[in-house]
């Protein structure tokens, strides 16, 4: 099922009555998500990534614009009539209930022609647990369960009901590391093995990266950048989608562009083609340094961090803006650890320029 998006908007009355007036919380969202695939809404806390999933929902209205499951406008839909499942960062299990009663439970509230009979209410309930993988646990209760076994249920039970939709807001925020990463890859798996169009909300851009289809990265309510992952990566729009994606994040630094030639500190370090004159935000991935003796761009050598297969050089250099600037280079290649002064040359492809008052990209010729 495809979701589209036209102009979607969301104001709310300014709680501050000094201030007054209203807080744009999505501004003028427009975007078309693809039927079967799964879609990242990622942005930092009050983006409004959580406000545009309440409003595909149907828990909020929109103040302007429309929304549409395939041919058929939704807008005005109250929510148990739009065919979505809806899976929370708390799960809300009943607590008094078995993992079977949990899952079994939207299809027992099914009223008029949409009721089903006992037998076949347990079938959809038993087939959601075999998909998510919890068949051993259905007699149990939600206090008996680790937090990763939980929402494998709030899961399940938002899949018996076979939605149109799939909606996850910030479904992994509960748990630790090493379930956080099993239970994406599980979502993943589930995503592919339905088909079913799933949205997800996180803050958290290795989450979205990872299992995403498409990114849609938002920033106080408007949207900056909708793209397959890696694009969004290699290619972002603004500063602030470079700035936003990225671990370790992207090293930014004061730049100017004189004679096709990018000057950090007054030294220049890479051709720039087309680039006109004048100041330039720059921004630098850590794996865009290259070691070279005879390199354009000299740093004070800070601090080597072996990693194992990799090693983060953190420098100082008078250019940055960033705060602890680092390159990410290969361990074979790292610095000695007691110069003083090392040279990288630079990956054109992992330079990005920004225009320094708007923070739009740049792009050279060529």
């Amino acid at each position: 099922m495809k979701v589209v998006l036209k102009n979607l908007t969301k104001r709310f009355p300014n709680r501050n009555k000094k201030i007054g007036g209203e807080v744009i919380a999505v501004d003028n969202f427009d975007f078309e998500i693809p039927d079967g695939k799964l879609i990242g809404l990622l942005g930092p806390s009050g983006c409004g990534k959580s406000t545009a999933l309440n409003l595909i929902s149907g828990l909020l209205e929109p103040t302007e614009g429309q929304i549409f499951f395939g041919e058929d406008e939704v807008t005005k839909l109250p929510p148990e009539n739009r065919g979505v499942g809806l899976v929370f960062q708390n799960y809300a299990l009943y607590p008094h209930m078995t993992v079977l009663q949990n899952i079994m439970f939207p299809l027992q509230n099914l009223k008029g022609d949409k009721k089903l009979p006992k037998e076949e209410i347990v079938r959809r309930a038993k087939e959601a647990a075999h998909l998510v993988q919890i068949d051993q646990l259905l007699e149990r209760k939600p206090a008996e369960m680790s937090g990763g076994q939980q929402q494998r249920v709030a899961i399940a039970r938002a899949l018996v009901k076979m939605p149109k939709v799939l909606l996850l807001d910030e479904p992994l925020s509960n748990l630790d590391a090493r379930l956080r990463l099993q239970t994406r890859e599980e979502i993943r798996r589930i995503q592919k093995e339905t088909g079913i169009t799933t949205i997800f909300v996180t803050h958290d851009q290795e989450e979205a990266m990872s299992i995403s289809d498409l990114i849609v990265v938002m920033k106080d309510g408007a949207v900056h950048q909708i793209a397959p992952p890696q694009e969004v990566y290699d290619d972002p729009v603004d500063l602030f989608v470079a700035k936003f994606l990225g671990t370790p994040a992207i090293n930014v630094f004061r730049g100017e562009a004189k004679g096709g030639r990018l000057l950090l500190a007054g030294e220049a370090v890479l051709d720039i083609p087309g680039v006109k004159d004048g100041p330039l935000a720059v921004g630098i991935r850590p794996e865009g340094f290259k070691p070279d003796p005879q390199g354009p761009l000299a740093v004070s050598l800070r601090n080597v961090e072996v990693m194992g297969r990799d090693t983060s050089v953190v420098f100082d250099h008078p250019a940055a803006e960033s705060e602890n600037p680092r390159a990410i280079v290969a361990s074979d290649e790292r610095p000695a650890g007691h110069e003083k002064t090392i040279r990288f040359r630079l990956d054109p492809k992992k330079v990005h320029l920004f225009d320094p008052e708007t923070e739009k990209r740049i792009r050279p010729e060529g």
